[in-house]
């Protein structure tokens, strides 16, 4: 048996209400220093800098300013104006708004509770004004939150590809069919909730052609932005890590010239703010780097994987475990941990059964997010009710259809692997 007192050290670590990154690397050095000869303490902080070094994590910090400089640039809200221009007239228009710009952003704030709570101080508070309870608004924004790690440029997915060592550009591919198929699913489910409650439209006179295509002028340069990363890398003319460089000028420009709402007094809010969520971000992936170093001394991924092999060889009935295992793992970490962590114990075995990395890899990010939506402990929940001022009661009695619709979507993606891997293919 290996020694398995370092991961119950995280864990009690956790509940007592210390942050995951600073479990890990209490567990990391007590194991390292007490139960382990041979290694050094040159060795240890070695291992905890690695990660951070990677050039391919160069691109976090840089579509984490990216997406704060769309805040501060107006780039934000002109996609927010495009959202409510195609859904406006449809029963529930706010609420279709709402899942529309989280497919448009793109989760490069590189946190779902990051996203939660910028959506929600947003949307929120102009739902309840259209008539919309407390309790709906705040479950569609945190259910909502589920499609953008998976949209490009989602962090969630290059934190994937570096631990499983598989192409980001495959990941960002794999990435778009289920996210779209989630926002069209929450969209058709609001509208059903929306015309049982009475929930009226945002604009009763008709959207008119010449309306809409102003509105697209005015957003295009935002709604470039995600297709511009995508053909740039997949014709190569650049790596992930350069693509986040220049979606950081493009930005830049965009919302200092284009929109002209970005000014020099908001370059020390911008860094500031970027420097904290890259921070967070790359502190858990350091600890969780230090983390699997122990993993890999008691030899934890094989015998794991030798475990769970022998609890089925029928790779559905192994999807539905590591279904059920993410769902409640999901609402305790965020999914920078759980997108590290997770790989190495998992992946041996998922490839043995045939499943494709990249597969897998959507499927861990999908349960991961939809754990954090639940009660009793989802990390954006909690995101969205601090700022919403929600109860959990309100929460879960209104958000339920919109929890299911997003699970129903990723138990299609989950069993029918062509939904993320035909872009990937062709």
């Amino acid at each position: 048996m290996p020694n398995l007192i370092p991961i119950l050290i995280v864990f009690v670590l956790f509940f007592l209400g210390v942050p995951v990154a600073f479990a890990m690397l209490i567990a990391s050095f007590i194991y390292f220093t007490f139960m382990c000869e041979g290694v050094t303490m040159f060795t240890m902080v070695s291992s905890l800098l690695t990660q951070s070094e990677s050039f391919t994590m160069l691109a976090v910090p840089f579509f984490i300013t990216a997406g704060t400089i769309m805040g501060y640039g107006g780039v934000s809200e002109k996609l927010m104006d495009f959202c409510e221009i195609l859904t406006g007239r449809f029963t529930g228009g706010l609420g279709a708004a709402n899942c529309l710009l989280s497919t448009f952003m793109g989760g490069i704030s590189g946190s779902s509770c990051a996203d939660a709570a910028f959506e929600a101080k947003m949307l929120v508070p102009e739902m309840r004004k259209r008539g919309y309870s407390n309790g709906y608004a705040s479950a569609i924004t945190a259910a909502s939150s589920c499609i953008t790690p998976i949209i490009p440029p989602g962090i969630a997915l290059i934190i994937y590809a570096t631990a499983a060592n598989c192409s980001i550009g495959d990941m960002f591919m794999a990435g778009y069919i289920p996210g779209l198929l989630i926002c069209i699913v929450l969209m058709l489910t609001n509208y059903f909730v929306s015309k049982k409650r009475g929930w009226t439209r945002t604009r009763e006179e008709k959207v008119t052609a010449r309306e809409i295509l102003y509105q697209l002028g005015q957003s295009i340069w935002a709604l470039f932005m995600p297709l511009g990363i995508i053909m740039g890398m997949r014709l190569g003319w650049f790596t992930p890590t350069e693509c986040a460089a220049v979606t950081v000028v493009y930005t830049t420009f965009v919302g200092a010239v284009i929109y002209r709402k970005l000014k020099w007094k908001h370059t020390m809010r911008i860094i500031v703010e970027s420097v904290n969520s890259t921070a967070s971000v790359v502190l858990i992936l350091s600890a969780a780097s230090l983390f699997s170093r122990y993993m890999v001394w008691e030899n934890i991924p094989q015998k794991a994987a030798t475990a769970l092999a022998a609890v089925s060889t029928n790779r559905f009935i192994f999807i539905i475990i590591v279904l059920l295992f993410m769902m409640v793992l999901g609402m305790f970490l965020d999914t920078a941990a759980a997108l590290v962590i997770l790989p190495p114990l998992l992946l041996p075995v998922a490839t043995s059964l045939g499943i494709d990395v990249v597969h897998f890899g959507i499927i861990l990010c999908l349960m991961d997010t939809i754990g954090g939506i639940t009660p009793p402990f989802g990390v954006m929940m909690f995101a969205v009710m601090g700022v919403t001022k929600v109860s959990v009661k309100d929460y879960l009695k209104e958000g339920w259809p919109l929890i299911l619709a997003v699970f129903a979507v990723i138990l299609l993606t989950s069993f029918v692997p062509q939904i993320c891997m035909t872009l990937v293919n062709l």
